[in-house]
């Protein structure tokens, strides 16, 4: 959805153990931190619909807000991957208001929801890379119940919506440094599942998302290790993959998991490289808990044969001494809040 002629506006983030707000000044071809807030959220009151869960959601969402300064009530808001289909398609290379026909009467067959329950919304990427007749058109869906739900919800609070954007979308803008041209996987790890992209001079060419979080690593410590829920998470935020370390157990304990994850990396690059043959995947950039866990990284470049580093979803911008400071220890945390607060207004 493009942003028309708004001025102001504010990004959320309405994640499954906290609630992220970021309003950006555009300064020179960055932004400058105006405004952040931080609210911690039960995971329960993330994931339940129940009018009381509802309530305290909304509760938390109005203490970010009021922590952060934020005056403004227009808001841009991330829809998370579970909630939401990306699929890039190729179509023969027309003009965009054909292409809008087209795609009027296409769309059904590339969306997993029938059309008219569906909220759609495509981006024309440009050539497709193997065949220069065609086009690559990115396409994302929601479902028309839960887009209405969740915009009612957050008008209910006395914030005015003026975008939504799939999670994955928003969190390339903000990881994928400026320049890149050649294909990079982004991978950020969160509580539940991983949202994973493949992009291309910029733009994203697969996107999908892949079962498992931080969360599937820790039960698999707690069964495999005998040990609670929040110790088997401190093991792991602190040992991460590292086989010297505690004599390997936690390695040892998360490995099948870890291999499960592994393989649909993989999987994925191999799906790109049959794709587009000449376009190799030249790096993995790292997010959320894989750029947190120890070794994750070398883990996943022994897996993948492709050199990963740490993304830094703050690279495009500039924050107070003191800000800084207080944003260490959630940093990682703030891929898509920023990559939707980076959204330029659309003339």
């Amino acid at each position: 959805m493009a942003i028309r002629g708004v001025g102001d506006f504010f990004a959320l983030d309405i994640g499954t153990n906290a609630i992220r707000v970021v309003q950006l000044s555009p300064s020179g071809a960055g932004w400058t931190l105006q405004h952040y807030g931080y609210a911690p959220l039960d995971e329960k009151t993330a994931l339940s619909n129940s009018p009381e869960s509802r309530r305290r959601l909304g509760e938390v969402i109005m203490t970010a807000i009021g922590q952060s300064g934020i005056k403004t009530k227009n808001v841009v808001i991330g829809l998370p991957s579970s909630k939401t289909f990306t699929t890039v398609i190729e179509l023969p290379t027309m003009p965009e208001q054909e292409l809008k026909s087209t795609l009027k009467y296409q769309v059904d067959q590339y969306i997993p929801m029938a059309v008219n329950e569906a909220k759609v919304d495509w981006a024309p990427l440009g050539t497709s890379l193997h065949d220069p007749k065609m086009q690559e058109v990115l396409l994302a869906s929601t479902a028309n119940a839960y887009a209405e739900e969740r915009l009612e919800f957050i008008e209910g609070l006395g914030l005015n919506v003026v975008a939504a954007e799939p999670d994955p979308l928003a969190m390339i803008r903000s990881l994928l440094p400026d320049g890149v041209n050649d294909a990079r996987l982004i991978i950020d790890v969160g509580e539940q599942s991983t949202d994973l992209a493949i992009t291309y001079d910029g733009s994203p060419r697969l996107v999908r998302t892949i079962p498992v979080g931080i969360r599937s690593l820790v039960k698999a410590a707690v069964q495999n290790l005998n040990v609670q829920e929040d110790q088997a998470r401190q093991f792991i935020l602190k040992f991460g993959l590292a086989p010297d370390r505690l004599e390997g157990q936690v390695y040892r304990a998360i490995e099948s998991t870890l291999d499960n994850f592994a393989n649909e990396l993989t999987k994925s690059i191999k799906f790109f490289q049959t794709r587009y043959p000449s376009t190799p995947v030249g790096g993995i950039l790292l997010s959320g808990f894989s750029a947190v866990v120890p070794q994750f990284g070398d883990y996943v470049t022994a897996k993948t044969g492709v050199a990963s580093t740490p993304a830094n979803p703050w690279q495009k911008v500039s924050v107070a001494q003191a800000d800084q400071q207080q944003l260490a220890p959630i940093a990682a945390e703030f891929a898509t809040v920023l990559g939707l607060a980076q959204r330029r207004n659309k003339s």
